[in-house]
């Protein structure tokens, strides 16, 4: 594995991990807060942070034209707003496994995307990594049953888990357009700015004066979570990874998710860790792997081809 990018895919697998946990923050929040109004208080925290951290970190960012404010509020819109509007319905209306497939299916998704509109280049290998930790991911979610994915059947919901599956990959892949200008920490901040403005209208109508103050200190430390370390920290990695690496390469470790909200349910609630969890894992930290090396070995074939076109 190169070196030169050890320390992006690190950040990238704590990316997901952390991600994980969210599942854990987010049912501790929603207790007595509505989903809507823990995503708000999310990147409004976020953005708190954010927005300081960019002219502290990066005096020298350059001004946003008309077409990057554009840009920025297309990235509001689709990884901040819709993407947590859709989940958020999702989780509530659909079953525990159509909503868990939002995670699995993001990975094969944003690779196609990737290859259509950046041009990233899959060679057999890497789409047979992206396929392992696909079933990895699919074989946590089903707790092993893949057969349950068959009954599922179609209903309305559908197109709500298509939107949040969309809603996310066309965040990735238009990041990596907009950071051909601008940083990852420039690209998240106004993201999450845009984003914290188009769920203030549903904030408003869905919270209450009573639910905050029957908030306990647990929910809003779970606030805090997802606000500084799931959006504000892993946001900007997130950004970081598909800048460093590709968001074919970044999108596979969507798939570590899983992973870490079942360590995650043992530890805070008690849920138990089974031979299917290690089985999964086992094909997600494989396929990571597997993508990876194809990657280096590609880029190993090309610098002798692009010597010889110099030479």
């Amino acid at each position: 594995m190169a070196t030169n990018h050890m320390k992006t895919y690190m950040l990238l697998f704590l990316t997901a991990a952390s991600w994980g946990g969210a599942f854990v923050a987010g049912k501790i929040a929603t207790v007595s807060l509505h989903p809507v109004s823990v995503a708000f208080f999310r990147f409004l925290g976020a953005s708190l942070i954010l927005f300081p951290l960019l002219r502290w970190k990066q005096p020298k960012t350059p001004t946003p034209t008309k077409k990057d404010w554009g840009l920025f509020a297309l990235l509001g819109l689709t990884g901040i707003f819709l993407y947590n509007i859709c989940f958020f319905v999702a989780t509530k209306y659909a079953p525990i496994v159509k909503s868990s497939l939002v995670i699995a299916v993001n990975a094969p998704l944003i690779t196609l995307f990737s290859a259509l509109f950046l041009k990233e280049k899959m060679n057999w290998k890497s789409i047979l990594g992206m396929i392992m930790a696909l079933f990895g991911a699919l074989y946590i979610i089903t707790n092993g049953q893949l057969s349950i994915l068959v009954k599922l059947g179609l209903a309305p919901i559908d197109f709500v888990l298509v939107g949040a599956c969309l809603s996310w990959s066309i965040y990735s892949v238009i990041g990596k357009v907009v950071m051909r200008k601008y940083s990852p920490l420039a690209a998240t901040t106004y993201a999450s700015g845009f984003g914290t403005i188009f769920l203030a209208p549903f904030a408003l109508y869905y919270t209450s004066t009573a639910s905050i103050k029957t908030s306990g200190w647990e929910v809003w430390i779970s606030v805090l979570y997802v606000a500084v370390i799931v959006s504000a920290i892993s946001f900007v990695w997130w950004y970081n990874g598909i800048q460093k690496v590709g968001a074919s390469t970044a999108s596979i470790f969507i798939n570590v998710m899983p992973i870490s909200a079942a360590v995650m349910g043992t530890i805070f609630f008690n849920e138990h860790l089974t031979m299917t969890h290690v089985i999964g894992a086992l094909f997600v930290f494989g396929g990571i792997l597997f993508n990876i090396y194809s990657k280096q070995e590609t880029k190993a074939h090309a610098l002798p081809n692009e010597k010889r076109a110099h030479a």
